[in-house]
């Protein structure tokens, strides 16, 4: 296992080396000048050109990369073009955030979507059922921001029971407070993971049903109950983690767009408003931690792999 582990990092690394080409190249071509926001009407060309050899912003494309990537090597992020602050402290600052609202949402998705997919699916085309797989097309189709929107206009213009934005209220210090702000954006993650686990949930669940060890189950006297918990569940869980694998893209993606309908501290925010102000070494360096996060937790369900089923670890 730990020569998986190492082979797997050394994998990542040369792909880890082509998002940071194809994200500084994608952003040094975007267009706007990150100069202009240091630029104030009195200032004339000479002072702007001064500005831009001092960021340097005057070397070439390729030239500004490897002085980004020599500085990256030795945990540099570089500082950032608006805040002038180091980038590693601004990102370091909004993880907590970023990790609470996704690790919340993820638990309560996985909480919510395994039993219920499971119930539905060895209850095939009841009324649960369907009500299941419609809620779950609503929750595919409609865009998280949209669902977003509604739940403010419902529940904190309308009804005044939830905040609608940002993280704290100003003077209040108390984990319930952080709690009722987290209760609307979580939900909108929530909602939009559940939608997507029990589609795939529920069909496995279905043809783990039809697999001749759970006749002999039934033909032993075994309770539907029993059979779900004891055997169907354990074979369930490793298209869970495939699910988690490829759904963690999103849930970051989704993150980033909860957080700025929600005014949410976190590292979605952060990198809208660096978009905003062509922040390029704050957008890199989220953009290279959202890939470390992505590998890592692929690693991490391969590794989970191994735990649930021990004949692929066995079959290496």
């Amino acid at each position: 296992m730990n020569n998986y582990i190492i082979r797997r990092i050394a994998q990542a690394i040369p792909l880890l080396f082509v998002i940071s080409i194809v994200s500084f190249t994608l952003i040094k071509l975007a267009p706007g000048d990150p100069v202009l926001s240091f630029v104030t009407p009195n200032m004339g060309a000479e002072d702007v050109e001064r500005i831009r050899q001092n960021l340097g912003l005057d070397q070439p494309m390729y030239v500004q990369y490897v002085v980004w990537l020599k500085n990256v090597l030795t945990g540099d992020l570089g500082y950032s073009l608006v805040n002038h602050r180091p980038v590693a402290q601004m990102i370091i600052e909004r993880l907590p955030a970023t990790f609470g609202l996704m690790g919340a949402s993820l638990l309560l998705s996985l909480l919510i979507s395994i039993p219920l997919s499971m119930i539905a699916g060895s209850r095939q085309n009841s009324l649960f059922d369907r009500g299941l797989s419609l809620i779950s097309y609503i929750g595919i189709s409609i865009p998280s921001f949209w669902f977003g929107m509604m739940l403010i206009y419902f529940f904190a213009v309308e009804l005044h029971w939830l905040p609608s934005m940002g993280m704290r209220t100003i003077g209040v210090d108390s984990a319930w407070d952080i709690i009722k702000h987290g209760i609307l954006p979580c939900t909108v993650l929530t909602f939009m993971n559940v939608s997507v686990y029990m589609r795939y949930i529920r069909s496995n669940t279905i043809s783990q049903l039809e697999e001749d060890y759970v006749q002999i189950q039934y033909a032993y006297g075994a309770t539907r109950g029993t059979i779900l918990l004891r055997h169907v569940l354990k074979n369930v869980l490793l298209p869970v983690i495939t699910i988690l694998g490829m759904s963690l893209p999103e849930l970051i993606a989704g993150a980033f767009i909860t957080e700025s309908v929600f005014s949410w501290p976190g590292m979605g925010s952060l990198g809208i408003s660096a978009v905003h102000g062509l922040d390029y070494p704050i957008i890199m360096g989220i953009t290279m931690i959202s890939s470390v996060l992505l590998v890592v937790g692929n690693l991490v369900a391969d590794i989970l792999y191994g735990v649930v089923d021990p004949r692929i670890k066995t079959t290496g």
